[in-house]
Formats: C-alpha cells, sequence, structure tokens
C-alpha cells in the first residue's frame, strides 16, 4: 500500500481565475521522508491542505482529481478520520498551541477521539518519549524554546498516531539545535515507517529528505540530483 497517491490534483481558490495546483500526480511511499522545495506562493501550502482535507473541508475553490492516503480517497472521508491517518504540523507552533502544560497539548487530540484515560496516556508517554520532551512535561509551552515548541506540536500530532505527518515550513524559524532535534526526530519516525513530507524552502535542510520534490508554476516534479549546487541552479532557472 502506498501512503499517498495523488492523482491529476489541480485546485483554484474561490475569486481566483489561475489554478494553484496544476495536474499532480505523484505516489509516496510508506517510510520515505521527502522535501517539497519551491518559492513562497507556489503551492506548497496548499498542496499540504490537499493532502489533509483542509482543502476542501474547509477551503473552497475548484477541485480536480483525486488524493488518497493509504488507499482511502480523501474526498470520502471526515477531517476526524483523515486526522487519524494524517497530521500536519505547521510553520509557526504557536498557531497550534493552547493548552496550559505540554501534557494537556498532546493529550488534546486523543481525548476528541473519546479514548480511554489508559490510552491517552500512552499515547501522552509516546508522544513525549519520540520528541525528548519527558522533563517538559508539565511545563508551559510559552515558556520553551521555538524548536521546543515545534517538538510540541509534532508530539501533538503523534498523539493520534497517524502513519504520514507533514511539517510545513516548521524548520524555518527555528535555530541550528532545534533543527538538530526535530531532525533526529524524523529519522527516529522513518524508522517507524511513517511517511514524512517536509515543505521546505531552504536547501540546508535536505539531508534527510530520501526525494526531493520542485514545485513551480503548480507543477510537482521530482529532482533526481543531490547536489546542492545543481539544485540552487534549479531555483536560480525557476
Amino acid at each position: 500500500m502506498n501512503a499517498i497517491e495523488i492523482i491529476g490534483l489541480s485546485f483554484r481558490y474561490s475569486g481566483e481565475k489561475i489554478n494553484i495546483l496544476e495536474d499532480i500526480s505523484q505516489t509516496l511511499g510508506l517510510g520515505e521522508a521527502v522535501s517539497v522545495l519551491g518559492a513562497s506562493g507556489c503551492g506548497k501550502s496548499t498542496l499540504c491542505y490537499c493532502l489533509t482535507g483542509i482543502i476542501p473541508n474547509i477551503w473552497k475553490g475548484t477541485l480536480e482529481g483525486e488524493v488518497k492516503i493509504l488507499g482511502n480517497p480523501i474526498s470520502r472521508m471526515r477531517l476526524p478520520e483523515i486526522s487519524t491517518m494524517a497530521g500536519m504540523v505547521f510553520q509557526d507552533p504557536d498557531t497550534q498551541l493552547f493548552s496550559p502544560t505540554v501534557e494537556d497539548e498532546i493529550a488534546f487530540g486523543p481525548e476528541n477521539l473519546c479514548l480511554e484515560r489508559e490510552e491517552i496516556g500512552r499515547r501522552i508517554d509516546m508522544g513525549l518519549a519520540l520528541t525528548g520532551l519527558e522533563k517538559y512535561r508539565y511545563s508551559h509551552p510559552e515558556n520553551l524554546s521555538g524548536g521546543e515548541k515545534q517538538l510540541v506540536a509534532i508530539a501533538s500530532v503523534l498523539a493520534l498516531e497517524p502513519k504520514i505527518i507533514i511539517l510545513d515550513e516548521s524548520l524555518s524559524q527555528i535555530d541550528s539545535q532545534g533543527r538538530a532535534r526535530i531532525k533526529e526526530t524524523v529519522n527516529r519516525l522513518k524508522g517507524e515507517g511513517r511517511t514524512i513530507v517536509m515543505v521546505e524552502h531552504d536547501i540546508d535542510n535536505l539531508d534527510i529528505a530520501d526525494r526531493i520534490f520542485f514545485m513551480d508554476s503548480g507543477k510537482l516534479e521530482e529532482i533526481k540530483t543531490r547536489s546542492l549546487e545543481d539544485i540552487v541552479d534549479i531555483y536560480k532557472v525557476r
């Protein structure tokens, strides 16, 4: 089974005349980590919204084609069901964190799934262990560094136990130490067979990607080279 299948995907926001995504077809396997590069406004975040059901459930527009996660068409699923298969971490962790403690933050998703108390506790412990945040369990997220906040956001997504995790420029506002911790977590998740989609604009964050894609003019194409110089040249040409 593939983790993600994108089949002829096009999308145009309501009120716009031009598609921001144009006839995209790609397949991602379980246990893969892929990076999606591209300039600001090229459609990277829109693609993430399509992979997580935010489009068309929240953001409306003209959608063509299909996205399948773990073999299931997103168009036939509701957001709560999708969230247990594919979770998204946004660029700014402050937009995702609102609870008084790290523990409460991680527990929020499982509580909304009405899981048993013991299961919620297990998922909290799991999220803390995977992200190395055990000592911050009872800390207020506002007192943490940017990298630690992002790890809390990742742990909150992990508590829903999705097989697919999407990081939308989640490393962009974090110092080198924070990036190293998040990359370590991503490699650990890959080892568990989870699929990671990392939306990026910084080529220095490509070292943990198995495959690299470039988005331009609504199109998504795989970059075969691993040379950073060649990738920089692609940016210049586009």
